[in-house]
């Protein structure tokens, strides 16, 4: 019998991404729940940035019981069914299960005693009371494997979206005004809410509800919608328009998923203090709803600055880094009549002369006047093959945004508040034809319970979003630990933390998840180059450190001697006071200079104990003093680049200055007509 012909079909892209949703971080219902708020979250930090406004963010994230869900689909309640058959289910023991457990478990008690007898011995410890702490653990690693219900809902005051393309924005997959664009930008594939969507629709089968305003729109879009996975299209239950007198802005998603709070709690909250480090001009708002009340959790990272970078900006292409299918979709779609304009306004690095010589060179029936469209099958590849072999400028970074020195150093010092930080942001560098930009701070100290003590602590950044897993195989987790800490006089018990951000029109990520970053030479240089002068600059501030506190040292030692040194001196000078006949040397010796002074004051009673007490403390603080200003000159001197000369100018008496206030280090005058400080 012949076997029955095989037909061909097709999946939509929705379809895949259900089928595969662990590319996109959604592979267990804990990191579903993680990867569905941190998605939310940058997609209201890119809407506030997009039109320029300080972002505020309000997370909120509510437990939903299983029996509170039934209740919300219509099966729970008191009308629900009852068992029938007990055995069907999976939390009904067989009588072998039973017995197998009930060994199990006597066999686990019988090592915990044993563990808790010999820890009691060591620590004094009530034995019971270790065996209640084991089972209470026990009981909660319990929980944390079990999987429950949450509502999400993310509130951003951003640019909203426009009412008709909202369904299209989160009910399509790979539809999204990111695609076919050289930018930095946040995302990772381009699925932002749409995968949060699906999953929605895989674990509770509810709709989600989509409040939006654009700025000025005198109403409030809302959807109730969902996603017809087969079709890869969206499917909207309820659509209105409310009144808007507010004239509020933005957006807000609720959506109701599976996940598990307790197995993702810290991955959370970490990923919220991490991504409030890297936009300290950002607030967010978090609250955790627990069904217990005992469980609530609210978080609140405030705005510490209103400096926000500037949006990235749409870059051209690189002609090195063009596959021959892109290049012939931009010679089909570009506007440009003649080939050297084409090169010119299509391609970064390329200036019109340049763009002349290439078409000259590019021969294979090409002229200068040809029009793009016209260039056949074998001409195209001809320009592929020389865009591949010529020699062209890098990119110039321009259309690139990082975060910057300041707000990098500014969110590290909000949120972990370390003793020390330093921070360095390298110049524009290049890999496969887009632009990149390395930044990194390295903080010593605090008491934040992030930075871990007696390790290299690695936070990582992409594109201004944090990067929480993998962070072994990364290029910046490999550089940090390959660098000798110690000959930066950095101990790693000093609770030390590396926080490298990497901007770029193209994250090298590798793996499936895109959640680390390859070991590529031009980013290990740029990495290591960033640490490198970052840790220079806490060896300047710790070896300062050392020089004060050998001062101190050197000050209390000599402070501990200064009353046995009053002591002697002042009987010697009180025997020599009470010499009868002093000889010819010493009448000579009291006859003149400091010493007559001295001896007059000895028997005027001028010079005591106490007097000679006090100005020996003087003259010890004074070389203490002394020993600080050298230190200061030649640090200041030693390896520094010059410092250019500043000159304050003086206003005349007719601009109606106040009277000089003084200090022996500065003088100012009050400008009483402008307020202004005139500094002497």
């Amino acid at each position: 019998k012949r076997p029955p012909p095989q037909r061909s079909t097709q999946k939509s892209p929705a379809e895949f991404f259900a089928e595969n949703k662990v590319i996109a971080g959604f592979d267990t219902p804990g990191r579903s729940l993680y990867t569905t708020i941190r998605e939310l979250v940058e997609n209201s930090l890119d809407a506030a940035e997009r039109v320029g406004v300080l972002p505020d963010i309000d997370i909120t994230v509510e437990e939903i019981g299983q029996e509170a869900f039934n209740r919300q689909r219509g099966i729970g309640g008191s009308g629900s069914a009852a068992r029938v058959d007990e055995r069907l289910y999976k939390d009904t023991e067989t009588v072998k299960e039973k017995a197998k457990r009930e060994k199990e478990e006597a066999k686990q008690r019988r090592q915990l005693e044993k563990e808790a007898k010999k820890k009691a011995s060591k620590t004094g410890e009530d034995v019971e009371a270790i065996l209640r702490r084991q089972e209470a653990a026990r009981r909660g690693a319990a929980t944390r494997t079990r999987s429950t219900y949450y509502a999400v809902a993310v509130k951003d005051n951003g640019s909203g979206m426009p009412h008709d393309d909202i369904p299209n924005m989160l009910g399509r997959v790979l539809s999204s005004t990111k695609y076919n664009k050289v930018q930095q930008t946040r995302g990772k594939f381009g699925l932002g809410a749409k995968m949060a969507l699906i999953w929605s629709k895989m674990s509770t089968g509810l709709p989600i509800e989509v409040r939006s305003a654009c700025p000025g729109q005198p109403f409030v879009s809302h959807y109730r919608l969902d996603m017809d996975i087969q079709k890869n299209a969206p499917h909207v239950h309820a659509v209105k328009k409310l009144s808007n007198p507010a004239g509020w802005h933005g957006s807000e998603l609720r959506l109701t998923i599976e996940g598990n709070w307790s197995q993702y709690r810290a991955k959370m909250l970490r990923y919220l203090k991490l991504i409030a480090v890297i936009t300290p001009y950002a607030q967010f708002s978090f609250r955790f709803i627990a069904e217990n009340e005992k469980n609530y959790v609210f978080k609140e990272f405030l705005r510490r600055t209103d400096a926000m970078p500037e949006p990235p900006k749409e870059g051209k292409h690189h002609p090195s880094c063009v596959d021959l299918e892109l290049l012939k979709r931009m010679l089909g779609a570009s506007r440009q009549r003649k080939m050297p304009q084409f090169l010119h306004k299509e391609f970064s690095s390329i200036t019109l002369p340049y763009a002349q010589r290439l078409v000259a060179e590019l021969g294979a029936g090409v002229a200068a006047d040809t029009h793009p469209r016209d260039l056949s099958d074998g001409q195209v590849l001809r320009l592929h093959q020389l865009l591949k072999q010529v020699r062209f400028a890098d990119p110039g970074g321009s259309e690139l945004s990082p975060a910057g020195e300041y707000n990098l150093r500014l969110g590290v010092m909000k949120e972990l508040q370390p003793q020390m930080v330093a921070t360095f942001q390298g110049d524009v560098r290049t890999h496969e034809g887009h632009a990149f930009v390395v930044e990194a701070a390295v903080s010593l100290g605090g008491r934040d319970q992030t930075v871990e003590p007696g390790q290299i602590n690695v936070f990582r950044f992409a594109n201004r979003i944090p990067l929480l897993f993998e962070g072994g195989n990364d290029v910046i987790t490999r550089t940090a630990n390959s660098i000798k800490w110690g000959k930066f006089k950095i101990a790693l018990d000093s609770r030390l933390g590396i926080f490298v951000s990497i901007v770029s029109t193209k994250i090298p990520f590798k793996g499936t998840s895109k959640e680390y970053i390859g070991d590529i030479a031009v980013f290990h240089s740029a990495v290591l180059q960033a640490l490198q002068q970052c840790a220079s600059q806490l060896k300047v501030k710790l070896v300062k450190q050392e020089e004060v506190k050998a001062r101190k040292d050197k000050q209390r030692s000599l402070a501990k001697y200064v009353p046995d040194a009053v002591r002697a001196v002042h009987n010697v000078l009180q025997e020599m006071k009470e010499a009868e006949a002093p000889g010819a040397k010493r009448r000579k010796l009291e006859a003149e200079g400091p010493a007559s002074e001295l001896m007059g004051g000895v028997r005027a009673g001028r010079v005591t104990a106490e007097t000679l007490k006090a100005a020996l403390t003087t003259f010890v603080d004074k070389l203490n003093t002394d020993a600080a200003l050298e230190y200061q000159v030649q640090a200041g001197m030693a390896g520094r680049r010059q410092k250019e000369a500043v000159f304050l100018r003086r206003r005349p008496p007719e601009d109606g200055l106040t009277a000089p206030l003084a200090s022996d280090v500065v003088s100012f005058r009050l400008a009483q007509a402008t307020g202004k400080l005139e500094y002497a």
